[in-house]
């Protein structure tokens, strides 16, 4: 079998990075979307199933204490009763959905854009930077956009053939070349 090289190369800012990609990147794609995909699968069926998730008084309590600079606005949604109500939903069906997504890999790019954003705001919440500022919550933030810059829902998953679905004889990201945002 005869592979071709396939390169990376982007600018930004000026800075060029240029890299060669091994063959088994792809597998380590896949492994990094069904790693993160399981993660928030099973934490968002956990809170899910018990029905116990609130997070009223994390938001009001717990972020405040971690010394947090987004703490004032941790506390500030902490006391807006709506959006506690909204957050309380949010996070565990969030979660499972962005797992199922990343899974399946269908709307991968989506799944991991909420992911990612999740992860910020638990980064910031979960404020400890006594050993530097990278910690498990700021990794998986670049895990999952990672995963969305490669296309990983292409690499096994589903999104390849929503992408090819046909509309009028024509695939559906030539139609409507926005989806490429979300899938992929």
């Amino acid at each position: 079998m005869v592979t071709k090289e396939v390169r990376l190369q982007s600018t930004v800012a000026g800075l060029t990075a240029d890299g060669r990609v091994h063959t088994l990147s792809v597998w380590f794609i896949l492994a990094l979307r069904l790693m993160m995909g399981l993660a928030f699968f099973q934490s968002g069926l956990d809170k899910v199933l018990s029905g116990e998730f609130g997070a009223g008084g994390y938001l009001t309590g717990a972020v405040p204490d971690s010394g947090s600079p987004a703490a004032d606005l941790f506390v500030a949604m902490g006391n807006t009763p709506w959006f506690v109500d909204f957050v309380n939903v949010a996070v565990p069906w969030g979660e499972l959905l962005i797992g199922l997504g990343l899974l399946f890999g269908a709307f991968t790019r989506l799944a991991a854009f909420w992911g990612a954003f999740m992860m910020l705001l638990f980064y910031l919440g979960n404020w400890d930077v006594a050993h530097g500022y990278i910690n498990g919550d700021f990794a998986y933030m670049l895990v999952f956009l990672s995963v969305a810059a490669f296309g990983a829902g292409r690499i096994l998953g589903l999104d390849t053939y929503i992408e090819g679905y046909e509309i009028d004889g024509q695939p559906l990201v030539e139609r409507y070349p926005w989806t490429r945002y979300i899938l992929g």
